[in-house]
């Protein structure tokens, strides 16, 4: 079995290795702006907020779209191979893609790991991932704001006509961020310490948690790819009663019935937790909607948590 999965493996690293030798289209700008394919909803808003009307950006993976188990079709190395500029998460999180992107790389495509970014003494070890690092790093807002001034630097570079543009836009967008990252901490503090426990789907919130002061579990661990035993649904159900935690969190982009099992659990030990949420972890919102970007997503988990957890409406 292990030698067939290497041998499937191996076939579709060819095939994708064919569609990029395949594809003689060169990058190209539309009405002068830079084309942009970013993999996941997140990146792609960080394109947008400080590319504006410069860029032409393509997300190629929707809302609640789980970054983890995606795999890149032809139709999105074809994309990529026809954009000026490649933006991703890295640090692992499009796990599937990664030898697409090294073979953008080698093709001379023009390719940037936003998280990676983040300078090393600030990222988190992800346990029981094979000692890399965490790759959600855009759960602490800080921590995300130097994802956005490797971004306009690198717009600016490219583009040097729209240099000052970029850079304009890029304070502008600092300066929600930490609007953005003072709302949570206002946020937080409406619930005393012994309080700020989140239960999450999976581990994608240990930044949020590091940054502001909460204890965080998460039923899966920090890709998607893994699974739960039975042993991790007991432990967590214990310490859910232990705490008295009132509400565990689904996420839009994780399956809902990895959580139902916890509270099965739960409740066979004679207590009872609500599923709250969803939360929106390594995808937005809808397009339009409170959480369709991501500030506006930051800001409507935080309300989530808060209100879930607390004893009585906020205002």
């Amino acid at each position: 079995m292990g030698r067939r999965r290497s041998f499937l493996l191996s076939g579709c690293a060819a095939v994708v290795l064919l569609v990029l030798m395949g594809c003689q289209a060169t990058p190209s700008r539309t009405d002068g702006r830079l084309r942009i394919v970013a993999t996941t909803t997140i990146v792609a808003d960080l394109a947008r907020q400080l590319g504006g009307e410069a860029v032409e950006v393509t997300a190629l993976m929707g809302p609640g779209i789980d970054p983890h188990l995606y795999r890149a079709s032809e139709g999105d190395v074809a994309r990529m191979q026809q954009a000026d500029l490649v933006l991703y998460n890295g640090l692992h999180l499009e796990g599937k893609m990664t030898e697409v992107f090294e073979r953008m790389r080698a093709l001379g495509r023009q390719t940037l790991a936003v998280a990676e970014c983040v300078p090393d003494s600030l990222r988190l070890r992800a346990s029981g991932f094979g000692g890399v690092y965490d790759p959600h790093v855009w759960m602490d807002v800080r921590r995300w704001q130097f994802a956005a001034r490797c971004v306009a630097e690198t717009l600016a570079r490219m583009d040097t006509a729209r240099a000052a543009f970029f850079r304009d836009r890029l304070a502008a967008y600092l300066a929600e961020l930490d609007s953005t990252d003072a709302y949570v901490r206002r946020r937080s503090a409406l619930l005393p310490p012994e309080r700020r426990v989140l239960i999450t789907s999976h581990d994608a919130f240990r930044y949020f948690g590091d940054a502001y002061s909460w204890e965080v579990h998460g039923l899966l661990g920090v890709s998607t790819a893994s699974e739960a035993g039975a042993a991790d649904v007991q432990q967590l159900a214990e310490f859910i009663v232990a705490r008295r935690v009132p509400a565990i969190f689904v996420e839009s982009s994780v399956p809902e019935r990895y959580l139902r099992a916890l509270q099965e659990a739960v409740a066979a030990r004679g207590f009872s937790v609500r599923l709250a949420g969803p939360l929106y972890s390594d995808a937005l919102g809808d397009p339009g909607s409170p959480a369709g970007t991501y500030t506006g997503m930051i800001r409507t988990n935080i309300n989530t948590i808060v209100e879930a957890l607390h004893e009585a409406p906020l205002p």
